[in-house]
């Protein structure tokens, strides 16, 4: 079993949301998801070998497996562009869960992944759904809660101030039980920085520890959600800044950032 570690959406060298990639590990998602339990690190993909040289990524955090998970994915990219060497540019992945298409590709020193929006469950969301989730009773809001997807369904929150969104400290196991009951990873709060700017926090996680620096799928989602280019935040008030960018290419949404190895791991 080879692994290999990677700061990915770092907003500077040396920082970055972690992602274990592993190759020749376990078969079975039950002992893959009790590798990715045993680790200390907010997600794991493992990659095999699929038909005709494809590779195929499976996802797991923590606490559950996941249809798509873009920090890892950076992470993939990382691995497979780094022993291909200048050659080829782009890289195609495959997801485990829902066969989901993934076209990777390098540019200077940044990974990024070409997606498109994805079917979301439909749900009654209003600011009510959004204040019990978060427990934060009289939570004013931008706009009411909506659910995008680029491949693993988001539920977007807009809060009024940034206050608002460093100060949450959520019920996780509420959150975690509303997803799996409705089909939703997690909810996505966040705060308009600027004409194009966002910071967000996300929630999808047990342990409070375990809070995601980067969320690539939840900056595509609001960038679809949205129709535009925009740049995301994260990760600051951890101890990680990062910075995920999106952009259009057609019906395509391309998210990236920086994805630098761990070395000595």
């Amino acid at each position: 079993m080879q692994t290999h570690l990677v700061r990915c959406f770092g907003a500077l060298p040396g920082h970055g949301n972690m992602a274990l990639v592993i190759e020749g590990g376990p078969a079975t998602p039950d002992a893959r998801q009790a590798l990715a339990r045993a680790q200390p690190h907010p997600a794991c993909v493992f990659l095999d070998a699929g038909p005709d040289g494809a590779v195929i990524a499976d996802y797991y955090y923590p606490h559950a497996r996941s249809p798509l998970c873009l920090h890892a994915t950076l992470g993939a990219a990382q691995v497979l562009f780094g022993r291909a060497g200048q050659a080829p540019q782009e890289i195609v992945l495959s997801t485990a869960m829902r066969g989901q298409a993934l076209l990777l590709r390098r540019e200077g020193e940044d990974y990024f992944v070409a997606l498109q929006a994805q079917p979301v469950p439909a749900l009654a969301l209003d600011a009510a759904l959004a204040a019990w989730l978060l427990d934060q009773p009289g939570l004013i809001l931008v706009s009411a809660p909506v659910l995008a997807s680029v491949g693993s369904p988001k539920l977007l929150i807009e809060v009024l101030e940034p206050a608002t969104l460093h100060a949450l400290r959520p019920p996780l196991e509420r959150i975690v039980a509303w997803g799996r009951e409705h089909g939703v990873n997690g909810c996505y709060v966040l705060w308009r920085s600027g004409e194009h700017t966002y910071e967000g926090r996300n929630f999808n996680h047990l342990d409070p520890a375990m809070e995601d620096r980067a969320t690539g799928v939840a900056a595509g989602a609001l960038a679809a959600h949205l129709g535009r280019t925009i740049t995301v935040h994260q990760g600051g008030a951890l101890g990680a800044s990062c910075l995920i960018r999106t952009r259009f290419e057609g019906n395509l949404i391309l998210v990236g950032g920086r994805a630098e190895a761990v070395n000595g791991y």
